[in-house]
């Protein structure tokens, strides 16, 4: 991907999206890839935001056998497969385990009806040629094999568990990154660090944005005959550039919140615990009863979420506090004693913004649908704004979108196919075989960690980010002693995949950041790597350092 700023300013696209987050960079593949004309900017880097708060979790809709919605489940399903099938190497299968309790709402013969409902609506999920992409019937187990599975659960009427199947993302920023690196494929142009600060208009449609270069400051104008507006939490704050009431629209947001625990709590599986709190939600058929907190294995450590909290400030100014994390160790130490978390075993946390509905009592109510706004019925033509819920179901929301899209303009849109064309990197038949077989060839002699590091993380398109061994071989060394990221994929980054800044190299183009800070030495090797692709000097490195360190200190 190239940034090409004047490129923009000198085209008019059939549609422009503001934002470029998981809804954003799924809109942007489809419209390319069915013939339209794209841009697409963000005002920071690429899925910076609410995208880069995920519990990492692909997942067919289990709990909304609750609200009895089949249709919603459905949908997540045949999502979940298609994530497996478009992106091989990202989306790995994950058994799940909930305790069960009593013989009412939590017990074994309730919860052996729902997983034999789950097995039934989901009767398709296996139809991917990869066995490795198979997904099991659920089960349930004894109370023995729980307590084996799960040590330390609450013991006090506890009956046995209930086991199901889902999918876990190994990277959810590479997966974004390699849908953008489709879209660009495909024909669209992007840019990140690209501010929408208004709109251009004529009379009442809107015919393109102003932008300005948050990396230069230059403004400039992208002109397009549609503009979809994907910006998460910044949905009103774009629609206020309009200077147009929009006050029946509005999007109450909430705060929500992971944790990344530097040790695995719970090996191979990923268990539910019910946390101590009631929460009524009046679209239940059933008593939902407590919120439940998800503990899932990942790298060698634990990601523990989600808790959520009203949010009624500026999403700019959005933090996670320290305050919000002692809270939230409380509350996991309370629904799971043996956990024993202290503030010290919290390597990272990632934090958002999401759609809420309303809350009760502190009790957030997340939004359950997504919307799609077509703005004429607002008397603004050429303006459709997208309010997202789920990470799982973006690619769906954005193929209606874009049909959305092709109907304003006048024409007939033709078939999806982002449902089954790979993404960059995804042209692989069979995970486990390419693995080995990759592994095998020890390519340029790499150890077998670096290659399944590279091949987890790039798949197909690994050998492109080896490209720069060529020029010096010095490039295949790792950035430093701990991780197996090498100094080729901090390079690649900044060539080919437009990283701006320190914080997008170690957070979003590699994965040293992903769970916590990699130390000083990785992030000054990778700075001045930076500085020599990019031209810093001494202040600017200096200035990287420091913002990249702070992104790791919670409230700053």
């Amino acid at each position: 991907m190239k940034r090409d700023v004047a490129k923009l300013s000198s085209n008019t696209y059939d549609v422009i999206i503001i934002g470029a987050g998981i809804y954003g960079a799924w809109t942007a593949f489809d419209a390319a890839l069915r013939g339209l004309s794209v841009a697409i900017v963000d005002k920071a880097d690429f899925g910076s935001a609410t995208s880069s708060n995920t519990l990492k979790i692909i997942h067919g809709g289990l709990r909304y056998l609750q609200q009895a919605d089949l249709r919603r489940m459905r949908q997540s399903i045949h999502e979940r497969m298609v994530l497996m099938r478009v992106a091989p190497h990202l989306v790995h299968t994950l058994p799940f385990l909930t305790p069960t309790y009593g013989h009412f709402m939590k017990g074994k013969e309730i919860m052996y009806l729902a997983l034999m409902i789950n097995d039934f609506v989901s009767f398709d999920r296996n139809r991917l040629k990869d066995p490795d992409k198979y997904l099991p019937g659920g089960y349930i187990i004894s109370k023995d094999e729980c307590l084996r599975l799960f040590p330390g659960v609450d013991e006090k009427g506890l009956t046995g568990g209930a086991i199901w199947y889902d999918c876990q993302m190994y990277n959810s920023e590479r997966l974004l990154l390699s849908i953008l690196r489709s879209a660009e494929k495909a024909g669209a142009n992007l840019a990140n660090y690209m501010e929408v600060i208004g709109f251009i208009k004529y009379g009442n449609r809107v015919t393109g944005v102003k932008t300005r270069d948050v990396i230069t400051g230059e403004e400039t104008h992208i002109r397009a005959k549609v503009i979809v507006n994907t910006t998460g939490p910044w949905v009103d704050y774009v629609l206020n550039l309009l200077n147009t009431d929009h006050r029946n629209h509005r999007v109450l947001l909430s705060k929500a919140m992971n944790l990344v625990i530097k040790r695995q709590l719970i090996p191979n599986y990923a268990v539910g615990i019910s946390s101590r709190s009631e929460f009524k939600d009046d679209d239940s058929i059933i008593k939902k009863g407590p919120p439940l907190f998800f503990i899932t294995p990942w790298h060698n450590r634990s990601l523990i979420g989600t808790t959520y909290a009203p949010y009624y400030g500026d999403p700019n100014n959005f933090k996670v506090s320290e305050e919000d994390i002692e809270i939230f160790i409380r509350e996991i130490n309370q629904a799971y004693p043996p956990a024993s978390l202290r503030r010290e075993d919290v390597s990272f946390f990632h934090g958002g913004l999401l759609p809420m509905d309303g809350n009760s009592g502190g009790n957030v109510r997340l939004s359950k649908k997504y919307r799609i706004r077509d703005h004429s019925e607002d008397g603004i033509e050429g303006l459709i704004s997208v309010v997202g819920v789920k990470y799982t179901t973006a690619r769906a929301v954005a193929a209606e979108t874009v049909e959305l899209v092709f109907r304003k303009l006048g024409g007939e849109p033709p078939k999806c196919l982002t449902a089954i064309t790979p993404i960059h990197g995804g042209s692989i038949e069979r995970f486990s075989d390419y693995l080995a077989e990759e592994t095998e060839k020890k390519v340029r002699g790499f150890d077998t960690q670096v290659i399944q590091h590279l091949v987890y993380n790039y798949g197909s398109e690994y050998p492109e980010v080896l490209r720069s061994l060529d020029e010096n071989p010095e490039w295949g060394k790792t950035v430093d002693d701990a991780s197996p990221v090498i100094k080729a994929e901090v390079l690649h980054g900044i060539r080919e995949e437009m990283a701006q800044k320190l914080t997008d190299v170690i957070l979003r183009r590699t994965e040293l950041g992903s769970a916590g800070n990699p130390g000083d030495e990785a992030l000054k090797t990778c700075a001045l790597i930076m500085a020599r692709e990019l031209g810093w000097n001494e202040t600017r490195i200096q200035r990287e350092l420091d913002e990249t360190k702070a992104v790791f200190s919670a409230g700053v």
